[in-house]
């Protein structure tokens, strides 16, 4: 397994035992658990060329208070190739900004896409931060609110990657605009997550505080949904993606690629993705 995968892991692993540690009072659930699920970390710019092509967006949020400056999302923007393209909203997971994610923003936007990705508060060039289950929400929200400002008339998608696929599922549930969901490398909640790892046995599923409960939200999106996972994601296991498409409502569809890792289904998967899209959402027909 990738030296990346394995430390990825053993944070996961690294939860059980800290909730059991929590319960004796000797360290703080919630705060520790949010470093290790988003493993958030900021980036003054983007000086490594990832990005090149991509054109970059900032998104004020509401003030904290009356005195304090508004924070700001950067975010990056690409065009779809064809005036009347559909547009999407881009979330990725945790530990990669939109920087790292270049690669796969360019891959969706050869899909079809103009494609939105935004960078929560805590990652890349956006507002300093601990992010939680709640932030990242009203981020993706925000998001979602750019594209409707600067893009009417559009038809507009969600997408998220791995973490971004929980965030994505939820704000399908509190938009009524959307006209699909997409997910990739995706999971039912944290705490399924978690049983599948080396300690996935103890029994601290009530502890955990950042849950992205996406079993239970799935089922409320009422536009049409389509997972994706690849066969050989060490991450996040097929079975947590095939979990979670079972338990939507439909129209729905379920790709698996063969081959595919937490990081490579993207891009070996475009044929199986763009056989999907034409028949689940009709883009690219």
């Amino acid at each position: 397994m990738p030296k990346y995968l394995t430390s990825l892991r053993w944070r996961w692993s690294a939860l059980a035992l800290l909730s059991i540690a929590a319960l004796a009072g000797c360290v703080s659930l919630d705060s520790q658990e949010r470093k290790w699920i988003f493993q958030a970390r900021t980036t003054p710019d983007a000086a490594d060329g990832r990005s090149a092509g991509l054109t970059d967006v900032w998104i004020a949020l509401p003030a904290d208070n009356a005195t304090a400056a508004a924070p700001r999302l950067h975010a990056l923007w690409i065009a779809g190739a064809a005036p009347d393209a559909p547009v999407m909203l881009y979330l990725h997971g945790a530990r990669r900004d939109v920087d790292a994610s270049a690669f796969r923003i360019r891959q969706m936007h050869s899909l079809g896409f103009g494609v939105l990705a935004i960078d929560y508060r805590g990652f890349g060039r956006s507002a300093a931060a601990l992010p939680s289950e709640t932030s990242v929400d009203e981020d993706a929200r925000a998001g979602w609110a750019w594209l409707a400002a600067n893009q009417p008339g559009r038809d507009r998608y969600l997408f998220g990657h791995s973490l971004g696929g929980a965030i994505a599922v939820r704000l399908a549930t509190e938009v009524d605009d959307a006209k699909g969901l997409i997910v990739e490398g995706t999971f039912t909640s944290i705490p399924a997550v978690i049983g599948t790892m080396k300690w996935g046995w103890l029994p601290v599923a009530p502890l955990i505080t950042q849950r992205f409960d996406s079993a239970d939200r799935i089922a409320k999106v009422k536009v049409p949904v389509l997972v994706v996972h690849g066969d050989a994601d060490a991450l996040i296991r097929p079975e947590l993606g095939r979990a979670l498409y079972e338990r939507a409502a439909g129209p729905k569809r379920f790709v698996l690629v063969p081959g595919g890792t937490h990081y490579s289904t993207n891009g070996i998967g475009q044929a199986q993705y763009r056989e999907a899209l034409r028949e689940l959402f009709g883009v690219g027909a």
